[in-house]
This record gives C-alpha cells, sequence and structure tokens, in this order.
C-alpha cells in the first residue's frame, strides 16, 4: 500500500503511523519513489485523481523528466482544492472546512478513524460556520493576507490563479465585497 503524501510531512506522518501499528507485522517506511501528474491519456500503473477528474492522473516511481506544463495551481482554485502545507495545516484544519467530503476524502459510512467523531458531528449537527471558498480578486494581496469585511476580519487569503483565489472564510462575516490589502474580494460561488 502506497501513501501519496506531502515530503515534509512525510517523517511525522511515519511517527504518527507508527504509534497505531502496535504489535501487527506490518513495516511502514518511506519508499524514495516520486509522484508523477498528468493530464491526457495515462501511463500504465496509473491512477485518477480520486479529487477532481480536471485533476488528470497520478502514478508513482523515478521522477520523468517534466513533460507538458501545467497550471496546477489554477486547476486548484478553480475546484477549490486546497493542498498540504499551503491551504491545509496539520492539526489546525477540519476536513469539512477544507471541503474534503466534495473532494471524495471522507467516508461517512466506514467504521472507525481518527476524528470521526467530530467530523460526522460538524456534518450532520451543525452548519458549517468557516471554510474554503473560491474568490474573485482585484488588485495585490499576497498570500496569506487577512480578509476584511468591514473593518471586521472574516478570513485570509491562499493561493491565487489569474482573477481568482482560494479563501478561508467566516460565513457569518463575509460580505458581498471584502478587502484583502489593496485587493477587492468577492465569494464566487458559480
Amino acid at each position: 500500500m502506497l501513501l501519496d503524501i506531502h515530503r515534509e510531512l512525510a517523517a511525522p506522518t511515519l511517527r504518527r503511523l507508527a504509534m497505531y501499528r502496535l504489535r501487527a507485522d506490518v513495516k511502514i517506511a518511506p519508499t524514495g519513489l516520486s509522484v508523477i501528474r498528468g493530464l491526457g491519456a495515462p501511463p500504465p500503473g496509473a491512477l485518477p485523481d480520486p479529487r477532481h477528474p480536471d485533476m488528470g492522473w497520478r502514478s508513482w516511481g523515478d521522477p520523468m523528466t517534466d513533460g507538458p506544463s501545467v497550471d496546477w495551481a489554477a486547476i486548484r482554485v478553480a475546484h477549490v482544492i486546497p493542498e498540504s502545507l499551503v491551504e491545509l495545516i496539520p492539526d489546525e484544519t477540519y476536513l469539512l472546512e477544507a471541503g474534503f467530503d466534495r473532494l471524495h476524502g471522507v467516508d461517512f459510512r466506514k467504521g472507525c478513524y481518527v476524528g470521526q467523531e467530530v467530523t460526522a458531528r460538524m456534518k450532520h449537527k451543525t452548519e458549517l460556520k468557516k471554510g474554503l471558498v473560491r474568490v474573485t480578486i482585484a488588485g495585490d494581496a499576497p498570500f496569506g493576507t487577512e480578509i476584511l469585511s468591514g473593518d471586521k476580519p472574516a478570513g485570509q487569503l491562499f493561493t491565487r490563479s489569474g482573477g481568482r483565489a482560494i479563501a478561508w472564510l467566516r460565513f457569518d462575516r463575509a460580505g458581498a465585497e471584502m478587502r484583502a490589502g489593496e485587493a477587492v474580494l468577492r465569494r464566487d460561488d458559480a
């Protein structure tokens, strides 16, 4: 079984998984394989990216020479697909606020998993009050800029591609027009 994970998260993830291995005869170790991804016809052994069809395919092996350039950030922004260590912060980001239910990252029929109770309560007993959304943006604002609605903090700006960006917003504070630095933002629910 392979676990496809950001390189910087590999060591802490291995330590965490080792805690749950208990006495099972299981070896958990890095492989040295790299993720290879692309659009179009997949090579043998590649699998579709489960998050969204527009994310193409993923394969694992020795790094290949670069193929055609793909603007992965534009695809991620278009479909509000968070990236590890960008919009997904370990021990801070809640799965449902990051849209994992929409991206096939949460199974509500599966048995036990760490965080299941909190995730299930958020899904079935409450309405999300904050989360990742796509916004339209005009003007300059760097990654991480605080978003203001009037004079109240309403969120944070993340990945930007052209006139759109992924933002984390408090839905109760998000106004029709918001500001992040010199930029004007509007929620893009289309």
